[in-house]
This record gives structure tokens, C-alpha cells and sequence, in this order.
């Protein structure tokens, strides 16, 4: 199956029981977004939760998602307060890319993510900031990311990296 079966959108409002599903399916329990901070997450920035919906179905295969702010450096209190989004904010924190098992491998991480940044630069955003493990730092690279270094981040317990897409 190709990422082409997919449309790239905005997530709807009934639609996020489905991103809670996906992200307790691809994160380990210490690191994924509890269902009741990703409610609060899909209501307090629509606009900046993408998803990729399957064409026939409508079923999601996968997600990105982040919060706006002006801040330019990643701080473990945006998966968790979203007080902290800025709807003006020159950068967006990334809080979640993640997509099926049965969906990866086919390019729509990539999609997301280029579309992401088409959108955000629209917006006049400048920059895209994640964290992430060591095991996906090469992968980020490949999506346009630098590393920059070790994050001050103690999210789940793990040490994180700090990836940044200028946009």
C-alpha cells in the first residue's frame, strides 16, 4: 500500500479517539501522551494535529502533531500543559509523529512530516523542534532535521535528542 491512499489533513473533532488509539499502539506506556492530555492537546491546537486518513475508509494510519510557541528550545512541559501554545508562535514544538505498524515503511511519516512543513511555513513559522531517541536520529536527519545534541529532556524516563527543521 502507498502513502497515496492516504489524504493529509486536519484532524476532525470525532476523530481523536483514533490518535489516542495510534499513539498508545506506538509509544511504550512511559512515553506516550495519556488520553486525557491528548484531548486537551486536540482541542487547544486543532489546526497543528495532521493526520493521514485513509481514502476509502476514513480510518487514521497515522499522525503529527505539536503545539505553537515563540519559546526556542524543547521543554518536557509542552507534552503535558497546553497553556503553552501560542497560536502566533514563530516555532512549533512536534509532540507526536506516529503511524500504524501495518501502515510504516510506506512514506507517510515523510508525508506528514513535508506537509507539516508546508503548512507551518503558509503560517510563517520558522522552525520545527522534536525530541527523540537515538534509534530515530538518522531517520529525522533523512526528514530535514539537525541534531542538536542531547535534549534537556527527561521525558519517560529516557534521554532524548533535540532535532530542529528550519523552515
Amino acid at each position: 500500500m502507498d502513502y497515496k491512499n492516504f489524504t493529509l489533513r486536519t484532524m476532525e473533532p470525532g476523530e481523536t479517539e483514533q490518535a489516542i488509539a495510534i499513539e498508545q499502539i506506538c509509544f511504550p506506556p512511559n512515553e506516550a501522551c495519556s488520553p486525557a492530555h491528548m484531548r486537551v492537546r486536540a482541542a487547544a491546537a486543532p489546526d497543528l494535529f495532521l493526520v493521514a486518513a485513509d481514502r476509502d475508509t476514513g480510518r487514521l494510519a497515522g499522525y503529527l502533531n505539536g503545539l505553537a510557541t515563540d519559546e526556542t528550545v524543547f521543554r518536557d512541559e509542552f507534552f503535558t500543559d497546553d497553556a503553552l501554545h501560542n497560536p502566533a508562535g514563530q516555532a512549533v514544538m512536534l509532540l507526536g509523529l506516529a503511524v500504524l505498524p501495518a501502515f510504516q515503511m510506506q512514506g507517510i511519516a515523510r508525508a506528514l512530516v513535508e506537509e507539516y512543513r508546508r503548512r507551518e511555513l503558509e503560517k510563517g513559522r520558522r522552525v520545527l523542534l522534536l525530541t527523540c531517541l537515538d534509534a530515530k536520529v538518522e531517520m529525522y536527519k533523512k526528514l530535514g532535521f539537525t541534531d542538536n545534541g542531547l535534549a534537556n529532556s527527561t521525558w519517560g524516563g529516557e534521554q532524548w535528542h533535540e532535532m530542529a527543521c528550519r523552515i
